[in-house]
């Protein structure tokens, strides 16, 4: 008998299910029939995320270094979201990633749950969600990169350990160069970044996104939220699924293979005074395909103040090790995260 590598998603899809039914019974009782909360919304278009060739950068050509720049800033404000290419990373790499990748999902359902490896890191589907909105049909290594360098718990796993160490510090160079970038257009020194974010603070997320005999208008891939992060870089196979929210219309994100998806986290915003935009993201249920995806989270240590660039500032000091301890508490109490609104002045 051959033993299944997925995680149990339908079995507790479907008891979140009944909940969410009798949920919906109680509340159209006490509310005259009002209609229960919609899961998903109809895709209205799929976007070109802006497209930005960082090789602009290393140009000899002083105009068009100033153009790439400002393209970035550009990208941050307006859309939350962009794509780079050119970024230094190879395709093999990428590829050997992905490989490796593959080859952890595919161990059995079982031994995932209680491997060992990392302090076993592995996460699926939604333990904290109590309506079927809240859950997430997928599965994830979520890594952190200090343990890179402990060889004795990757176990097997040590040719994945071998691309991670490759893997990571490319991520880190690229996702520096361009908080950067960003943190500079805001009049920070130009090393600011790289004194809040190293290899010691950042985190590696490995996603499976298993197949879903659901429709993908009844269940998500990966609920909607923003990253708690300064920027997040994410490497995505070409099956698709990422949407955003762009003037107030959820949009669906076409793969570029030669791209690496690029987001603003919570934290730069806050510390942009809004400048940049974290927004709202999913990723919506194939029920085809699989999909893969490696998210690199760039994160500063969790005693690092946030605070506005300018005065007055919208938002009130906090660190990061506050701002995660509350989002845990409101998934914990309320099944999604309030955000930055909590610490709005």
């Amino acid at each position: 008998m051959m033993i299944d590598s997925n995680p149990p998603l339908l079995h507790h899809y479907q008891a979140l299910l009944r909940k969410s039914a009798k949920f919906q019974h109680a509340n159209n009782n006490k509310n005259n029939n009002r209609t229960f909360e919609i899961h998903n919304d109809p895709i209205v278009d799929e976007c070109e995320l802006p497209l930005i060739d960082l090789s602009g950068l290393e140009s000899c050509n002083a105009t068009e270094r100033v153009t790439c720049t400002a393209a970035i800033c550009k990208a941050a404000s307006e859309w939350g979201f962009f794509q780079v290419v050119n970024h230094g990373i190879s395709t093999e790499l990428l590829r050997n990633m992905k490989e490796e990748q593959m080859k952890l999902f595919k161990v059995p359902f079982d031994r995932k749950v209680t491997c060992e490896i990392l302090n076993n890191p592995y996460r699926w589907g939604t333990p904290t969600a109590t309506r079927s909105n809240q859950f997430s049909w997928s599965e994830a290594f979520h890594i952190p990169l200090t343990k890179i360098s402990d060889a004795a718990s990757w176990g097997e796993f040590t040719s994945l350990r071998e691309a991670i160490n490759e893997f990571a510090p490319a991520m880190l160079k690229v996702s520096r160069l361009l908080a950067s970038i960003l943190a500079e257009n805001l009049g920070y020194p130009n090393d600011a970044i790289e004194k809040l974010c190293d290899a010691s603070t950042c985190f590696l997320r490995l996603n499976h996104y298993p197949s879903c005999p659901k429709s993908q208008d009844e269940i998500f891939g990966l609920v909607p939220h923003t990253d708690s992060d300064f920027l997040t870089i994410l490497y995505q196979d070409q099956v698709g699924g990422l949407q955003l929210m762009k003037d107030s219309k959820w949009v669906a994100v076409k793969p570029n293979p030669d791209a690496l998806i690029v987001n603003i986290g919570d934290l730069f915003q806050a510390w942009s005074n809004d400048v940049y935009k974290s927004v709202e993201h999913k990723v919506v249920a194939n029920d085809k395909m699989d999909r893969y995806s490696i998210a690199y989270f760039l994160c500063p240590s969790y005693s690092t103040i946030i605070n506005g660039y300018r005065k007055p500032s919208l938002y009130r000091k906090f660190t990061f090790g506050e701002y995660r301890h509350r989002i845990q508490e409101d998934v914990k109490n309320i099944g999604h995260k309030i955000g930055l609104s909590r610490f709005l002045l």
